[in-house]
Order: structure tokens, then C-alpha cells, then sequence
């Protein structure tokens, strides 16, 4: 009884953690709760934590583990559905919701998503059938257009970004106004030119005595991101920024923050830098957004070019030889070299396995070894030991990632060889070494 109890009050600090959107602090609250008591509801709870924290295949886990205890457990079937989803498998969500609906008629919500798996199942099925091999990319074929006759906002003038037309589109997109369509493709063409000359993994050489900052998801925050360079300086030459991918989805303004950084991109080409994450991906972007604003704030045929850029995106940078800094994480072999990661072919949709895969979707661990990653994809987490002889065998000092959230805006792990950046991070060099200061907007 006493244990019940006990699991009773650690379920009510999962609560008041998951209230607060502290989600790793939940999920290790229910975790201590069902080490005491197994119960349907502690692992959907759990379950509801971890696609929070976007870990669907542990969220599947715990599905599974509260219908092995109750097989009518309607709530289990919505987050094993809702995992599911959130990994672009529609037909095994829409198995999933319909046995929501089997068991809770009533469920308004799970009727809606069975509408909605069933209308995604059908798009995917036409555009499949459609889509031509040999079709010209889009980046090819569209047309600027003209300007609209009333518009008045800032202006590309004479085919050239520069520092006044990006201060003034910033502020126009503060003002949460949007910029012609002629200048937001001129700008996707532009910062496309210069992705598709970069190799998968960029070198950036940060003379002595310089800094470079670099910042974690930005996820569409888009004020967050106007509060960095308020805090931080605005891009130039010699105040370098690399912003480690996951630059949309989930924020209001996806748009303003990707187009904000493209355009600082085609203005610094060679001391701004843009790294892939995994949210810079078809299937992300129409689950978790991006796809459903640009078509909204323009039209379908500007998100296919977003597209065809995020496919240009370089997979990660290498600073001074000395720091690896990667969306995700290293890999499911310990012989992985520096040039094995310049070779797979990154122009394309973001692959389900493999170098590229591992690169945006990977994650540290406590534990030595490797184990199966708890997002539900063919990506792993990685120990200590292996950030250790992945920095070893390439010559390399440090791993930054970014990937997670983190209360603090970064954590150091692995000994002080990996740090998470969430937020910002700045490496100052000096001598060849470098010393490392942090801040969080």
C-alpha cells in the first residue's frame, strides 16, 4: 500500500512537471512511479511525456506496455497512434485511431485524425503516382513574377541582398508582415546557389583571437531569434553565427526565421552558416507545420522550393579542425572518418537510415555502448566511449550537437566532449584552443 502510495505522489510531480512543459523532468517522475507500480495509466502518461519530447518509439513502448496490462485501454491505442503519426507512418496511426473510435465512439478528436491519416494516405498515394523521374527540379523551372502593385514593404533592389534590405525585412516580419513572393523566391534561388557548393560536412576557420557563436533549434521563435542578435550582435564579418538546423516547425513564424536566415546566408555566405536538422525534412514539416504555413502564407509550390532547399543544406561543419558540430549526433560504427561523412548524396529527402540519418537524428547516453534510439527511427544513442573514439580516430577535440531541449539552454556530457546547445553557445579560440561561454534568451 505504501508504495502505491508513493507511486501516486511521484505521478503527481509528473503532472506538475508535464504542466509546466518540463518534459524529461515528467518522464522521470513516471519512470520512478512505475518502477513502484505498473499501471495502464503511469505508462500513458509516461507515453504522452515522451511524444512531448519527441521519443515516439519509447512512446510506443509504453503503449504497448499499458494494453499488455489492459488490451481495452483506449488512451494507449491514441499515443501508440499518435507516435505513429508523429513518424509519418499514417496507415499504422490510422489502425491505431480506428480502434480509438472501436473503443470510445464519442472521441471526437480520434474520429477527426482517422479523417485526417485517411486524407494523408490518399495524397501520398497521388502524389506518388504522379511524380515523374525525369521532371525538372523547381528551382529550374519557376518564375520570379512581378512585384504586387500594393505592396510596400522592403525591397531586393538591383538583384542584390544587402544589410539595409535585411534590417528592414526584419522588421517587417516583427510588424508580422510578409515580403513579396518575387523576393522570397529571388532569395531561396540565391542561398540554394551557394548551399549546393558546400560538402556535406564545411570547414570554418575562426582566426585567433575571434569567436563564433552557435545556436541550437530555433524551431520558428522567431522573436527568440530577433532577441539573439539583440544580445548577441547582428551577423557580420567578424561576428560569425553557425546555427545548428531544426530552423521550423512548431513556432508560428517558421517562415520569418528560415527566411531571416537564408537572407543572412546570401549576405555572409563565407561567415554565416546553416547546418540540416532533422525537422528540415518533408515528412517534419508536414506533421509538425512549416508545410501547412507557407501554403497558408503563400501557396504549395513555394513549400516544393523550401523543399529543394532544405535538401541543399550542408549535414554539419568542422571549426578549426578541432570541433564537430552536427545537428544530432555520431554513428553506429566506430570507423566512421571525416571523409566517409563527404560522400552519401545529401541532395534529397532525409534518408530512414545510414550516415545522414544518424547525423540529424542520434542522441548522447549516460551509458558506454550504443543503444536503440528512443525515436522511434533506424538512428541509435551513443556512451561516452564512443564520442570519445569518434574524436580520437578524426584528430577532433569536440562534439556540439543540438537535437534536445534543455532547461538550461546546453548541457556538457561525456566528460566535457559533447555538449548540447539549445540555445547558444560561443567558442572564442585562442591559440588553438578554445574556451567555451554560454547563453540562454
Amino acid at each position: 500500500m505504501a508504495g502505491v502510495e508513493e507511486a501516486d505522489k511521484l505521478k503527481q510531480l509528473g503532472n506538475a512537471a508535464f504542466s509546466e512543459r518540463k518534459w524529461h523532468l515528467a518522464i522521470d517522475m513516471y519512470t520512478k512511479a512505475i518502477e513502484l507500480t505498473k499501471t495502464p495509466t503511469l505508462f500513458c502518461n509516461r507515453a504522452l511525456a515522451e511524444l512531448r519530447a519527441e521519443l515516439p518509439g519509447a512512446a510506443l513502448a509504453d503503449a504497448d506496455a499499458a494494453l499488455g496490462i489492459e488490451p481495452t485501454f483506449a488512451k494507449a491505442y491514441y499515443h501508440k497512434a499518435s507516435a505513429y503519426l508523429s513518424l509519418g507512418k499514417h496507415k499504422q496511426a490510422l489502425t491505431n485511431y480506428k480502434k480509438v473510435v472501436d473503443l470510445a465512439p464519442q472521441n471526437s478528436d480520434a474520429q477527426a485524425k482517422v479523417e485526417f491519416c485517411k486524407k494523408e494516405i490518399r495524397r501520398i498515394n497521388f502524389e506518388n503516382a504522379i511524380m515523374t523521374p525525369d521532371e525538372a527540379p523547381l528551382s529550374q523551372t519557376i518564375k520570379l513574377g512581378s512585384v504586387r502593385a500594393d505592396y510596400d514593404g522592403p525591397r531586393i533592389e538591383n538583384e542584390t541582398v544587402t544589410v539595409e534590405f535585411v534590417e528592414a525585412m526584419k522588421e517587417h516580419f516583427r510588424l508580422e508582415k510578409l515580403i513579396d513572393r518575387h523576393d522570397v523566391i529571388f532569395i531561396l534561388l540565391e542561398v540554394q546557389k551557394i548551399l549546393k557548393k558546400c560538402p556535406n560536412f564545411v570547414s570554418i576557420n575562426v582566426p585567433v583571437g575571434e569567436e563564433i557563436t552557435v545556436c541550437g533549434d530555433t524551431h520558428g521563435q522567431y522573436y527568440d531569434l530577433l532577441n539573439i542578435f539583440k544580445l548577441n550582435g547582428n551577423p557580420l564579418e567578424t561576428n560569425r553565427y553557425l546555427f545548428n538546423g531544426d530552423f521550423v516547425d512548431r513556432g508560428s513564424y517558421s517562415f520569418e526565421n528560415i527566411m531571416t536566415l537564408f537572407a543572412y546566408k546570401v549576405l555572409y555566405p563565407d561567415h554565416f552558416f546553416l547546418s540540416r536538422g532533422n525537422h528540415e525534412g518533408v515528412s517534419m514539416n508536414r506533421m509538425y507545420g512549416f508545410e501547412g504555413e507557407v501554403t497558408q502564407k503563400y501557396n504549395s509550390e513555394m513549400f516544393r522550393l523550401f523543399t529543394e532547399v532544405f535538401n541543399s543544406l550542408p549535414i554539419g561543419h568542422i571549426i578549426n579542425n578541432e570541433v564537430f558540430v552536427v545537428h544530432g549526433g555520431l554513428y553506429s560504427s566506430d570507423k566512421v572518418t571525416l571523409d566517409d561523412l563527404q560522400h552519401p548524396n545529401r541532395f534529397r529527402d532525409i534518408p530512414e537510415s545510414g550516415l545522414i540519418c544518424e547525423s540529424l537524428w542520434s542522441d548522447p547516453q549516460p551509458m558506454p555502448g550504443r543503444a536503440p534510439s528512443k525515436r522511434g527511427v533506424s538512428c541509435l544513442s551513443f556512451g561516452p566511449d564512443v564520442t570519445e573514439t569518434f574524436l580520437n580516430n578524426n584528430n577532433l577535440k569536440l562534439l556540439v550537437r543540438s537535437h534536445e531541449v534543455k532547461d538550461e539552454g546546453y548541457e556538457i556530457e561525456h566528460g566535457g566532449k559533447c555538449i548540447t546547445v539549445f540555445r547558444l553557445l560561443v567558442l572564442f579560440f585562442i591559440f588553438s584552443l578554445f574556451w567555451l561561454s554560454s547563453g540562454l534568451c
